[in-house]
């Protein structure tokens, strides 16, 4: 497939913002790549390289200006090829020879074409495909029912693989990708309640009880995998975090197991054995301990299809109560509060409320998970921040705060705020945006839009200030999230939802 054909797409894919036509338009692409290159395919179209690093930075990629080529020649196998080679280099005179083959490559791409390689390989293909309407797209392009692709892919963790998977192989190929020890999987995620006899009596509606009611820990999700001695421990957007939690893999090796899979948290604990916040979480260094709240595989059996109250009962009996996530049964809404009041006395920030009778639905909010949180939060993704005036004379401060369109996923600013913000927070913000900085106006620093920040809040409020429609009353900072990925930041429709009045 020609490199010109798939920027095509990703034009036209950017110029509508209707999600069936985005849709469409993202099959077509797909039934335009051979067999062979349909994983290929669908990374580009979701706006992805292959290469997780390349080696490229902003400054390079800008920097290099080559004329472009007349005509169109260039695959899309000879592209991931050149992306492949530039990042491999390494050594000596490594950074000249990264831009010579940058160089090399842009000078084989047209104009439209090095415009899309530049977007690509800073991260900047702004085109609205999420992963949900890559799905979509790969069902349609292959005629496979969209619920054997969604499903696969959750398992797989990788919509590419499965793209390629589907196009080989059909439903039955997509049939046969189970949940894998060793291989990470997507998480299931919570949805949310402003209270718990809300959450609790949508669980009763749902099932009889009892049902759970779980400390919601402030720290950072993992997902544990053990195939005999080896050890494997992964984030929520399956990074490989074994390296950085030697405690977690102890105390999984310990357990009397063969194989195993185990959802739960990683997270610092004070001399008292309490909790920490989330920011020391992610903090380079950090002894992180885990606390698991549900059991996907034992030796053998998957048990991502069984009902919760099943995976508990074998959790509690794999896993020592110092292990595990604190969990109350019930379906009294008045000791599921006296349990919500002491954890939050203790100091964490919620509870999330399960139903019994749910399968691990993985890689989406379920509706029998959850969340209750006395502190109204959500997760926003920066666009660009201000500098600072006065004791904040030389650091970036003030941040624009963006929501996503919840069907084309494009971001909508939404907000902006300098509260909350410690000085070692303005020195690390300070670093990290000037590392994805793209341009400047005046005193604003536009950023590539990838830091995830928690901001907590008042209140929401009508405004035709911001492009979202919305503002948030008291936005102060929580804390950055690490863990999560622009995509998973909180649409429009979670703030107009909570508007005031």
């Amino acid at each position: 497939m020609l490199l010109s054909e798939l920027v095509d797409v990703s034009a036209a894919v950017r110029a509508t913002r209707s999600r069936t036509e985005k849709v469409a338009l993202l099959a077509d692409g797909l039934r335009g790549a051979t067999p062979a290159e349909t994983g290929l395919v669908a990374t580009y179209l979701a706006g992805a390289l292959r290469q997780r690093r390349t080696g490229l930075g902003w400054r390079t990629v800008g920097e290099v200006i080559v004329p472009p080529a007349g005509r169109p020649t260039l695959t899309v196998t000879e592209v991931d090829a050149a992306f492949e080679e530039i990042g491999a280099l390494s050594g000596p005179a490594s950074a000249t020879r990264r831009r010579e083959a940058w160089g090399a490559l842009l000078a084989r791409a047209t104009a439209p074409e090095q415009e899309w390689l530049r977007a690509i390989a800073t991260g900047e293909v702004r085109q609205g495909a999420l992963d949900s309407l890559l799905l979509d797209a790969v069902a349609r392009a292959t005629g496979v029912p969209v619920t054997a692709v969604r499903r696969a892919a959750m398992l797989a963790g990788s919509s590419a693989h499965v793209a390629a998977v589907a196009a080989t192989g059909g439903e039955d190929a997509l049939a046969a990708i189970g949940l894998e020890a060793g291989r990470a999987i997507r998480p299931m995620l919570a949805g949310s309640e402003p209270d718990v006899p809300t959450a609790l009596g949508r669980l009763l509606e749902q099932a009889p009880g009892p049902h759970a009611v779980e400390v919601k820990l402030d720290g950072l999700r993992i997902q544990a995998h053990r195939v005999g001695e080896e050890v494997r421990v992964y984030s929520r957007s399956l990074d490989d975090l074994t390296a950085r939690v030697p405690a977690v893999v102890e105390a999984v090796r310990a357990l009397p197991v063969t194989d195993v899979v185990l959802d739960g948290e990683a997270l610092v604990l004070d001399a008292d054995g309490r909790a920490r916040p989330f920011q020391e979480s992610t903090a380079k260094g950090a002894a992180l301990v885990p606390r698991f709240f549900d059991l996907l595989h034992h030796d053998g059996d998957d048990l991502i299809d069984e009902p919760a109250d099943r995976r508990w009962e074998r959790l509690d009996a794999l896993v020592p109560a110092d292990l595990r996530v604190e969990r109350l049964r019930t379906d009294s809404a008045d000791d599921a509060l006296d349990f919500a009041s002491r954890v939050l006395a203790a100091g964490h920030e919620g509870v999330v409320l399960k139903g019994r009778h749910t399968p691990y639905a993985t890689g989406r909010r379920g509706a029998s998970w959850i969340k209750v949180k006395p502190r109204r939060t959500v997760d926003l993704v920066v666009l660009a921040v201000e500098w600072g005036s006065g004791r904040r004379s030389g650091k970036l401060s003030n941040i624009h705060l963006g929501a996503r369109e919840p069907d084309s996923g494009d971001l909508v600013m939404v907000g902006k705020t300098f509260k909350g913000m410690t000085d070692a927070m303005l020195a690390w913000q300070t670093e990290r945006f000037l590392g994805l900085e793209t341009h400047r106006e005046g005193q604003v620093v536009h950023v590539r839009p990838e830091q995830v920040v928690e901001i907590a809040f008042d209140g929401v409020q009508r405004s035709t200030r911001y492009p979202g429609g919305v503002a948030l009353r008291f936005a102060r900072v929580v804390g950055y999230r690490e863990d999560k990925a622009p995509a998973e930041a909180d649409t429009l429709d979670v703030l107009r939802a909570g508007l005031d009045g």
